[in-house]
């Protein structure tokens, strides 16, 4: 068999709540519905058919049901799941492309062995359906109403304090989550990659309006970067002004396919970043693949770093690791006038975070002048002020 399945009854439809296998050739995945009226699973449920086939094709019963040729079935088990109060739940079962002519009413007596097994956690799998219907509808409406507002916050040159890119930064107003959990929510219920693209879409409007040199940064995960983001940068005109940032949570490994996808960008000339490098066991591993531009380190590594050695020797490690790949290296989350001194003293030139600058709606705001506190602007945070060695007075663009 090639595939498993829970579906789940709801009125007239049949919605796939639990899948397993090769979904992309049956064309079905986590949430797919199927009317029930008319379907190869309605007529097991209505005794119509058994419980299991061998062959769909060859049986006269089965081989002008619709499913059978849209969606390629040539074998099938299945058995109704019942609830704890004995009424139907939904239906368990498996199906293959082929014919299956070695399956035996043994397979059957125990497919309804595990159907039985389940009963007493329908509760549970209907609480979580609930649950992830609930959070479909939520960030299907954020969609439709045009996605996040963008707010966005300057990335700095800290030998100048001119900034070089700002980052679109998703915000959800009258929305109780936080925007990372929105995002992670859409994920578990396979609308990550779409609130990401309306994300980043709603960003690249501001592109024409930043002033040249400026950068614009947005966030993908790697699922977003393979799901068409070439072409919708390509159509901004102005691929070679946007960074792409990939966050380390995602395991990227040598994945040919997002290999591929981030040459297809710098052919563009678009940047690639590794953000919130740090903050995984993994980033160094993400680092060596995919050879970013630009290396973001993590909140949590500069969040003291005045502080503590141990990530002022991690900041070097990833200076000495941006040289030998010919990237940058971006401090974030700078929040005191110590911890700008710190990574400024470990020779890292550029930086994020509400020190510098704090997230604006205005994108043009976020572009002003010298970002740099008044005792930096005037080189008293370092010895040797901001013309520091490791610290170029005119460094590259980001």
């Amino acid at each position: 068999m090639d595939l498993a399945w829970l579906v789940r009854l709801e009125g007239d439809l049949l919605v796939l709540q639990v899948v397993s296998g090769d979904t992309a050739s049956f064309g079905l995945d986590l949430g797919t519905s199927v009317r029930r009226d008319g379907s190869l699973y309605a007529k097991v449920l209505s005794g119509e058919l058994p419980s299991l086939l061998p062959d769909l094709r060859a049986d006269p019963r089965t081989a002008q049901v619709p499913a059978v040729a849209g969606f390629g079935i040539g074998s099938y088990a299945a058995t109704p799941v019942l609830d704890s109060e004995g009424q139907i739940y939904g239906m368990l079962g498996c199906c293959g492309k082929h014919p299956c002519l070695s399956l035996h009413q043994s397979d059957g007596g125990f497919l309804r062995l595990l159907a039985s097994f389940l009963t007493e956690f329908v509760i549970d799998l209907r609480h979580l359906w609930d649950t992830r219907t609930t959070v479909w509808r939520q960030i299907r409406d954020l969609l439709d109403q045009g996605g996040p507002r963008m707010f966005f916050q300057p990335v700095v040159e800290l030998a100048t304090g001119r900034t070089v890119a700002v980052e679109g930064l998703a915000r959800f107003p009258g929305v109780s989550q936080g925007p990372q959990d929105l995002f992670a929510a859409a994920t578990t219920v396979g609308l990550g990659p779409e609130l990401e693209i309306a994300a980043i879409h709603n960003a690249l409007q501001t592109l024409p309006d930043l002033p040249d040199p400026v950068l614009l940064a947005v966030n993908a995960s790697p699922a977003t970067v393979l799901t068409g983001l070439a072409e919708l940068l390509v159509g901004t005109g102005m691929p070679q002004r946007v960074a792409v940032e990939i966050t380390e949570h995602d395991y990227i490994g040598d994945d040919h396919d997002l290999l591929l996808a981030t040459e297809v960008l710098r052919g563009h000339g678009t940047h690639i970043a590794v953000d919130d490098v740090g903050s995984c066991y993994s980033g160094l591993e993400q680092l060596l693949h995919l050879r970013p531009e630009v290396i973001k380190m993590d909140y949590f590594i500069t969040r003291g770093i005045d502080l503590d050695p141990a990530r002022r020797a991690v900041a070097a490690g990833l200076i000495k690791v941006a040289a030998e790949i010919g990237g940058r290296v971006v401090a974030e989350g700078i929040e005191t006038t110590a911890e700008l001194d710190a990574v400024i003293e470990a020779g890292i030139a550029y930086g994020q975070g509400n020190l510098l600058g704090a997230p604006t709606a205005d994108p043009d705001e976020a572009c002003l002048g010298n970002r740099l506190p008044t005792a930096a602007a005037a080189g008293g945070l370092a010895p040797g002020g901001l013309t520091h060695s490791a610290v170029p007075a005119h460094g590259p663009q980001l």
